[in-house]
């Protein structure tokens, strides 16, 4: 059933919230993962753009969605490139969505515990709190990697219930991801809403079995 945002945020005891492409624009990794990893890994391999793309998207498939594909770590071992530094070189592209900002000043006024819940590496999660100061609007940060699997696990949500202790009929969960809101729905979440425009260089996302809204500030009365 799909709910409506409004009347959700009020009856919210518990907010969740994505980072990239629910508060953050995900042009920026989308950028990264897709342009410039590709032209520093072409340039070191002596491959055209074309052939490190081909190369690099079936790697990125064969582990989307587990812990793998978000981790760092991961990444420049396999690659053989600095990918932390990469994100540094290009930080300026780091952004809020719009509205975003403005949405979390609201909701932290707001009688509810808002977290952040987030497939991002510790590292990137660090970097892009340096550059926006996202993370001074948060009751919680938690990271997938802390717990050892990713959003779109059930073992993930077991984990984070364990930890922080939300109530499902009153939690509302903001994210962009599909397969993420689908295991969230799967644990028991009753409250999911899904951003339609994670990446404002992209055009609208449609078909989407979750209520969705175009930014998070949609949200507000």
């Amino acid at each position: 059933m799909k709910i409506d945002p409004k009347t959700a945020l009020q009856r919210t005891e518990t907010l969740m919230l994505d980072m990239d492409g629910t508060l953050l624009d995900l042009a920026f990794d989308n950028y990264v993962w897709r342009d410039l990893v590709p032209r520093r890994y072409a340039a070191a391999n002596g491959m055209t753009f074309e052939a490190a793309c081909d190369h690099l998207f079936d790697q990125y498939r064969a582990v989307q969605g587990d812990l793998e594909w978000y981790c760092l770590d991961h990444w420049c071992e396999r690659l053989g490139i600095d990918v932390m530094q990469l994100h540094h070189d290009v930080n300026h592209r780091i952004g809020y969505l719009p509205g975003a900002l403005d949405f979390l000043r609201t909701v932290q006024k707001q009688d509810t515990r808002v977290l952040l819940v987030t497939n991002s590496h510790p590292d990137t999660l660090a970097l892009k709190d340096a550059v926006t100061g996202l993370g001074d609007y948060f009751d919680g940060v938690f990271s997938s990697h802390n717990y050892g699997h990713a959003k779109e696990s059930q073992a993930f949500w077991h984990a984070l219930q364990d930890d922080v202790g939300f109530d499902i009929e009153t939690t509302l969960f903001v994210d962009d991801s599909q397969s993420v809101l689908t295991s969230a729905k799967e644990f028991g979440v009753e409250m999911l809403v899904t951003v339609t425009r994670p990446d404002t260089t992209r055009p609208l996302q449609h078909g989407s079995d979750f209520r969705g809204v175009e930014a998070v500030a949609d949200m507000l009365p």
